[in-house]
């Protein structure tokens, strides 16, 4: 009787680690890479690190240079072109779904402000009707970036179709711009094993965020500056909508408390530099 007690325990435990791993086998390939922004600069290869380091090292002799020749030249540190963030205390300024109306005011407010901000735009009824508004993000030197072209959920649709809305704006910014947006934020943060397959096909990570004013459900300017300021902080990502009324008027006062607090107001990809942004791969601060 024991012995019949002890093998009906053996394969009770044999079940069990046979049920386990298929549990984590179906885990696994439910799985995407996913790293945050102060991982991903720790991570970089050692020549993106010296290649980096050479540029500021440029920047800060070109600017010396500017200073003694008082020469009216921009140098790259004066853009924020070479911020460090494995310095600096960084925060990248994102916004969705534009272009819109509302978007040259606030391209006139970075530009007071000398910030640089990356816009996740969305193709249908922005893209295809405000190139003006494309070609002076990129012109300004903002970042191009892809936020689909109708806003569909993409964990939700067929990959062919997920495709399409990706893909699309990628050929519509090309198009205005002859630049390729390099980075892809999922709308609602949705993506999995297929949204990340197809992001490395076309070439742009995917960017999440840290920080939301939750804008699309109040114009109170002063409330969504409050909101922002609150979850602000080192290395976060924070996701505006300069399509709603109550948002762009909120940019100067957060600006300037972020500026007050020490804060350097970048890109995404300033934040991940010297890494580069990785297809497919999920940053998540």
């Amino acid at each position: 009787m024991p012995k019949q007690n002890s093998a009906a325990r053996r394969t009770s435990i044999a079940g069990l680690l046979t049920a386990t791993s298929l549990v984590l086998a179906l885990s696994s390939c439910a799985s995407y890479d996913v790293t945050a922004p102060a991982d991903a600069r720790a991570e970089a290869p050692a020549a993106d690190v010296k290649a980096k380091d050479a540029r500021l090292a440029a920047a800060g002799d070109d600017a010396k240079h500017q200073n003694g020749a008082k020469s009216g030249r921009k140098t790259a540190s004066a853009r924020g072109d070479e911020v460090d963030c494995r310095k600096a205390k960084c925060v990248a300024l994102t916004f969705d779904a534009g272009p819109s109306e509302n978007t040259n005011h606030l391209l006139d407010i970075l530009k007071r402000e000398k910030v640089h901000a990356t816009f996740f735009m969305l193709g249908k009824n922005h893209i295809e009707k405000r190139p003006a508004e494309v070609k002076r993000i990129d012109a300004e030197g903002h970042e191009l970036a892809n936020h689909t072209w109708s806003h569909q959920i993409l964990t939700d649709i067929k990959p062919e179709t997920a495709w399409r809305e990706i893909s699309r704006v990628q050929d519509a910014v090309r198009k205005i711009t002859g630049k390729s947006p390099r980075l892809m934020r999922p709308p609602q943060g949705r993506t999995d094993k297929d949204v990340s397959k197809i992001s490395k096909e076309l070439g742009v990570a995917q960017v999440l965020w840290s920080v939301t004013a939750k804008d699309y459900e109040t114009n109170d300017s002063a409330l969504i500056t409050k909101r922002v300021l609150e979850q602000t902080e080192r290395d976060g990502i924070i996701l505006l909508h300069d399509i709603y009324r109550g948002t762009v008027p909120a940019v100067p006062g957060i600006l300037k408390e972020l500026k007050k607090r020490g804060y350097t107001v970048v890109t995404v990809s300033q934040l991940l530099s010297p890494a580069k942004p990785e297809p497919g791969m999920v940053y998540r601060p």
